[in-house]
């Protein structure tokens, strides 16, 4: 078991916890609440444009741990994997001007391609901006996703297939986000978690809970301690594995959405100190 969390010092929330508020909103509710990091989604770039979120992010002093999502790099054709590689090498620059530390993926696939095929296509896709990454000094981070996606968000459904992807790889900024959302069903995710932090790629880790019944298989998450995952169990995993970066809050949940939202930023702290 993990020691109990005493203080929010490596307490991270993504934009998309909070859906209803803007950037600046955010960027201004965490850091009046104490938080000092923010993992950013794409979606809150969108109406200001990089330069204006960049300039929001430095005035506000908040650490940016991610920058999500990039990925998606299965197609059924040569153009459309293209297209991936062009994406995800501007989402690489964007996480550039943000001062992320890296761009998690949720890597993609496709119905009708073989999910063998798509990893592969996966890991050419990887392999062909990694050299972009460097050169922007920004690490990617593997997030596999739990299996019911595998249909169109994620070939890559365990550790094992992200850290696999790892090893052929070999590069210093490629790793994993583990999501205790995804993983915590894996009987083998302990031991690949710590293969995971044996050859370096354990660069981020994602909490929230899992709802019995879920009601929506994308946004019904729970808040830690409403569900049933041993947050503070994975914890343990994972910083016995060498991890001491951002315990990253992620929760798509529409009844917490139509919450009001300051509110339900305390109820977050609460149980993060209470139940992860």
């Amino acid at each position: 078991m993990s020691e109990h969390i005493t203080d929010f010092s490596r307490l991270a929330v993504h934009t998309q916890t909070n859906k209803p508020w803007s950037l600046a909103e955010c960027l201004e509710n965490y850091g009046t609440a104490g938080i000092t990091a923010v993992s950013i989604w794409r979606n809150v770039i969108a109406p200001i444009g990089i330069g204006e979120a960049a300039r929001l992010v430095k005035s506000s002093g908040l650490a940016v741990p991610a920058l999500v999502r990039g990925g998606f790099f299965p197609a059924a054709s040569e153009s459309g994997r293209q297209a991936a590689l062009d994406e995800n090498r501007q989402i690489i620059d964007e996480a550039a001007a943000l001062g992320a530390e890296m761009v998690v993926l949720v890597v993609g696939a496709v119905p009708g391609i073989p999910l063998a095929d798509a990893r592969q296509q996966v890991q050419d896709g990887i392999a062909g901006v990694l050299a972009h990454a460097e050169s922007a000094h920004v690490r990617l981070a593997i997030e596999p996703l739990h299996p019911m996606y595998a249909g169109d968000k994620s070939c890559v459904t365990t550790m094992k297939q992200a850290n696999d992807i790892c090893e052929a790889l070999q590069h210093p900024l490629l790793g994993v986000a583990v999501d205790v959302y995804h993983v915590w069903w894996d009987d083998q995710a302990q031991a690949e978690i710590a293969r995971c932090g044996a050859n370096d790629w354990l660069f981020g880790f994602h909490i929230c809970d899992w709802r019995i019944p879920t009601r929506d298989l994308l946004t019904d998450r729970a808040l830690m301690g409403d569900g049933c995952i041993d947050i503070a169990e994975i914890r343990g995993w994972v910083e016995a594995a060498g991890f001491d970066g951002y315990n990253e809050v992620e929760i798509f949940s529409e009844e917490q959405w139509a919450s009001d939202q300051v509110d339900y930023l305390a109820r977050i702290k609460h149980a993060y100190l209470t139940q992860s």
